[in-house]
C-alpha cells in the first residue's frame, strides 16, 4: 500500500506518550509450536472485536500468487491460529482478485475470521468507480460482498481521503451499512490525522457509528505515525493496524549491503521500491539494529514483530505472505521476544542516531 510521505523512513521521529509503554504479555512462548487458537488476541481498540495480534495481508493475492499459492498461505494462516485477514478490493489483478481467491477458498471457515476490507482507492481509470460517496459505498460493498461470498465484512475500511465527498455522507453511508449488518464495524485507511478527528466528531454529534481502527503504515524505519497521529489514536481509543511492517522486506535480515536483493523478493521485482531503502543510512540503521537483535539472541524480524506488539495501540500487525513458510515465520518471531521498556528506551536511542 502506498505510504503518506510523512510516514515515511522517519528515524528520527518524536515519540508521543501513548507508544512508550512496555509490552504486552504473549500468549505464546517462544519455544512453543504455534498452533490454532495460540496467537494471541487482541481488542481492535475499545470496540469488543478481538483480532489476532499477526494478521494476514492479503495483497498479493491474484497478483504475486497465484490461486494455487494464495490457498496454501491462507490453508496455513488458519492452521496456525490467524484470525484476522486484511482485504482491499482493490488487491489483485485484475483489481477484485485478491477478494474473489479468498472467498472461494475460505467457504465455511469464514466464519472463523475477522475479514476486513477496503473501500474508496479506483477500481478502474474511468474515475466512476472511486471515493467514498453514499452512491459508491453502496454499491462497492455489494461487489465486495459477492466477491468475498460472504453476507457481511467485519471491518469495512475508507482506504484514502475523498475530498469530494463530506465526511458526514460517508458516516451516514456506513452507519447504514452496519444497521443492515453487512458491515460490522468501520475504520479508516491512510487518512491524515485531523481527517479521522474530524470523522470521529462528526460520528459523535450525529449519533453515527465512529471508526475503531486506523490502518497505517509504521515500523522501525518508518515512524511518522508518532509526530501526528500517536495521541489522537491514545485519545480517541482508536485501535492501531500497522501496514509494512517489515518494510518491504527490509526488516527481516535478507537484504545485505552491497548485495542485490534475492530473486523473488519483493525488493528484488520492485526496483523503485527498493530504491527506497538505498541511502546509507537505512543501510546501517538497519545493521545496528540487527546487532541490537543478535546481541541479546534474536532475530531482525523478531525485534521487528516484537517492538511493534509492545505499542498498546497496535491491535494487529499485517503482513502480506507468498508462501505458507513466510506465514509461519512470522507467527514464531511475533511470539519470540517480549520486548521491555528498557529494549524500548535502548531501540530509540539507535533510531535517533
Amino acid at each position: 500500500m502506498p505510504a503518506k510521505s510523512a510516514n515515511a523512513l522517519s528515524l528520527g521521529a518524536p515519540r508521543a506518550r501513548c507508544f512508550s509503554c512496555a509490552a504486552k504479555p504473549y500468549s505464546v512462548a517462544a519455544t512453543d509450536t504455534p498452533g490454532r487458537d495460540r496467537v494471541e488476541q487482541r481488542n481492535l481498540g475499545k470496540s469488543g472485536l478481538k483480532v489476532s495480534a499477526i494478521g494476514l495481508g492479503c495483497n498479493n493475492f491474484g497478483g504475486r500468487t497465484d490461486f494455487a499459492a494464495t490457498k496454501a498461505v491462507v490453508h496455513k494462516a488458519l492452521d496456525l491460529g490467524i484470525t484476522f485477514f486484511d482485504e482491499a478490493d482493490t488487491y489483485g489483478d485484475p483489481r477484485g482478485s485478491s477478494e474473489r481467491y479468498l472467498g472461494e477458498i475460505l467457504g465455511e471457515r469464514r466464519k472463523d475470521i475477522v475479514l476486513a476490507t477496503k473501500f474508496a482507492r479506483p477500481m478502474d481509470g474511468s474515475g466512476r468507480f472511486e471515493g467514498a460517496s453514499r452512491r459508491y459505498i453502496m454499491a462497492e460493498v455489494e461487489a465486495s460482498l459477492k466477491r468475498l461470498r460472504t453476507d457481511w465484512i467485519d471491518l469495512y475500511q475508507q482506504h484514502q481521503p475523498d475530498p469530494a465527498t463530506p465526511i458526514e455522507e460517508t458516516l451516514r453511508a456506513l452507519d447504514d451499512l452496519v444497521c443492515q449488518g453487512k458491515v460490522r464495524y468501520i475504520g479508516s485507511s491512510t487518512l491524515p490525522a485531523w481527517q479521522v478527528v474530524e470523522a470521529q466528531w462528526t460520528a459523535r454529534h450525529h449519533g453515527l457509528h465512529q471508526f475503531v481502527s486506523c490502518q497505517e503504515e509504521y515500523s522501525l524505519l518508518a515512524r511518522g505515525l508518532e509526530t501526528d497521529m500517536a495521541a489522537m489514536l491514545d485519545a480517541y481509543g482508536l485501535g492501531l493496524i500497522p501496514f509494512r511492517p517489515l518494510a518491504d522486506g527490509l526488516l527481516t535480515g535478507k537484504y545485505k549491503r552491497g548485495e542485490p536483493p534475492p530473486p523473488g523478493t519483493r525488493l528484488g521485482s520492485a526496483p523503485r521500491t527498493a530504491g527506497r531503502y538505498q541511502a546509507d543510512a537505512v543501510r546501517s540503521l538497519v545493521e545496528r539494529l540487527e546487532g541490537f537483535a543478535v546481541e541479546r539472541g534474536h532475530s531482525l524480524l523478531d525485534l521487528a514483530f516484537g517492538w511493534l506488539l509492545a505499542r498498546p495501540a497496535v491491535a494487529s500487525v499485517i503482513a502480506g505472505a507468498t508462501r505458507p513458510e513466510q506465514v509461519e515465520a512470522n507467527v514464531r518471531a511475533a511470539a519470540a521476544w517480549r520486548v521491555t521498556a528498557d529494549d524500548m528506551r535502548d531501540i530509540d536511542r539507535i533510531t535517533a542516531g
